[in-house]
């Protein structure tokens, strides 16, 4: 069983000496594959190739991924954003006689956001194209864990999912065995009811109560209900021992069971069969919320 949840955190780190990175992955469920991703910078190139990969490995999750770089050693080097500088000095020069307005000092100018601005630390490094290959390895090395953690949340997961679907066999035969399938038990409540409704204690024609019986006995037979329980129950099985991506079947065949489920509901008059038809509604109900998690 190599089922998949879309659900997993990795984590990944390097460094060459001069640069260390750490690399972080987090995958929540999601409708389809969303990637969002922040990468150092200068390292913009990347994401393309990091899209790729996680295409290749994932189908479905909202997938985030961080890329956090520290450079050995040295205080981050700064730069002044000049055009902005003098943009805002110009425009200080314009209110210099507005009452009640102070002039700005330089260094108060300095202070402003953007003024002064982080200069890329692995610009003009001889280093860097050894560098990106090996923050790529790593990358790598990430997609691979997030793989196996999703993996292996998937594994529990498919666990459950298939007690879920023996809960729900169980219940369906235990639904075919009822006292309300009987055949006798059920002509003589089929019997009862029609009386009522002719007014129990007057003579109930023979024909007239046939006709009755054979209208009610088809209102109430449950045997497609059941057959069709058992098809899509048997299909649940056979994807979750396929594996895959097979979160969106299995949704769509939670909802046939459930379909299914209230059909045999609304057709049970007996409490034992209602009984066990509530039952099958809360595994069912409990099944899909548990496959919304499958990749």
């Amino acid at each position: 069983m190599s089922v998949h949840s879309m659900t997993g955190f990795a984590h990944a780190e390097g460094g060459d000496g001069i640069v260390d990175w750490v690399w972080e992955a987090k995958s929540v469920n999601g409708r389809g594959l969303d990637l969002r991703c922040r990468l150092g910078n200068g390292l913009e190139a990347l994401e393309p190739a990091l899209r790729k990969a996680v295409a290749a490995r994932f189908k479905r999750g909202n997938i985030s991924i961080n890329l956090r770089l520290t450079r050995h050693g040295a205080a981050q080097q700064v730069k002044v954003n000049r055009e902005l500088l003098d943009d805002l000095i110009a425009l200080a020069g314009e209110y210099r006689d507005a009452e009640g307005i102070e002039r700005p000092g330089l260094d108060g100018l300095l202070g402003l956001r953007g003024v002064i601005e982080p200069v890329d630390e692995l610009a003009g490094d001889g280093d860097s194209a050894a560098r990106d290959g090996a923050i790529e390895t790593s990358m790598a090395e990430l997609l691979d864990d997030l793989s196996r953690a999703r993996a292996e949340e998937g594994a529990s997961l498919g666990a459950i999912v298939d007690g879920q679907l023996a809960a729900m066999e169980s219940l369906a035969g235990r639904a075919g065995d009822s006292a309300a399938l009987r055949p006798e038990a059920a002509r003589e409540r089929l019997r009862a009811q029609v009386a009522a409704l002719l007014d129990a204690g007057s003579p109930v024609p023979e024909e007239r109560l046939a006709q009755e019986l054979a209208m009610l006995a088809t209102k109430t037979d449950i045997r497609e209900e059941l057959d069709r329980l058992a098809t899509h129950i048997a299909a649940a099985g056979a994807l979750l021992s396929e594996g895959g991506a097979i979160g969106r079947k299995l949704d769509f065949l939670a909802q046939e069971l459930n379909r299914e489920a209230n059909t045999l509901c609304a057709k049970s008059n007996d409490a034992e069969l209602s009984e066990i038809g509530l039952e099958l509604k809360a595994v069912i109900d409990q099944f899909r919320e548990q496959v919304q998690n499958i990749e």
